[in-house]
């Protein structure tokens, strides 16, 4: 009688095992490359293939301009970036964008940068090298030596949002403009456009 109880505890205890094993293969996720490159369609909110657009056309606008050509003919300008102005109801990682932006100026050749969000950073790490006795004076870097920057390059991102029933419609306009530090003056500036839209399916959104 306890040999048999026994055998169908086993046997329960072996099914349960083999349920929860079926169990986690059914959940397990599956995990593939794919191409960083590739249109973006998951949905019409601001994307990888926007941004990537938005830094590739400012990028040629701003080496192909004739302005800036001369600019660069015998110099590598020093810029710094202003942070894009987002507009839009979105959630959007602006940085992003100016982060794409500036490494491709950098990869030209034409331009160098100051990282204005280092500054903080820069003078804790100027005023160690500087007032504290552990460092040796003749390899500390000193105050006032850093390079100005001649140009600002700055930008804003702006949406219209329209939707009814059936349909979802969403237009973007991203703005961006170099200024001179000097004179005030805007040596170049361009904007690209982007609409998205949405339809209604048989089977809803």
């Amino acid at each position: 009688m306890i040999n048999k109880q026994f055998k169908a505890l086993s046997g329960y205890a072996i099914l349960g095992l083999a349920a929860l094993t079926l169990t986690g293969c059914a959940n397990k996720a599956v995990v593939s490359y794919g191409d960083a490159q590739a249109v973006e369609t998951t949905d019409i909110n601001f994307g990888s293939t926007d941004l990537q657009k938005v830094a590739s056309q400012m990028t040629d606008s701003l080496l192909s301009s004739p302005v800036v050509g001369t600019m660069t003919a015998n110099t590598r300008p020093v810029v710094f970036v202003e942070r894009i102005k987002n507009k839009t109801s979105e959630h959007i990682d602006t940085e992003s964008i100016t982060d794409s932006i500036s490494t491709q100026l950098l990869r030209s050749g034409k331009f160098r940068f100051v990282d204005m969000t280092r500054v903080e950073a820069v003078r804790e790490q100027l005023t160690f090298q500087n007032e504290d006795a552990l460092i040796n004076p003749s390899t500390a870097v000193a105050f006032g030596k850093q390079i100005g920057a001649q140009y600002m390059l700055y930008g804003n991102l702006s949406s219209i949002v329209k939707s009814n029933a059936d349909k979802a419609d969403v237009y973007y306009k991203f703005t961006m403009r170099l200024m001179d530090m000097q004179s005030g003056l805007i040596e170049w500036a361009d904007e690209t456009e982007i609409r998205k839209t949405r339809e209604k399916s048989t089977f809803g959104w």
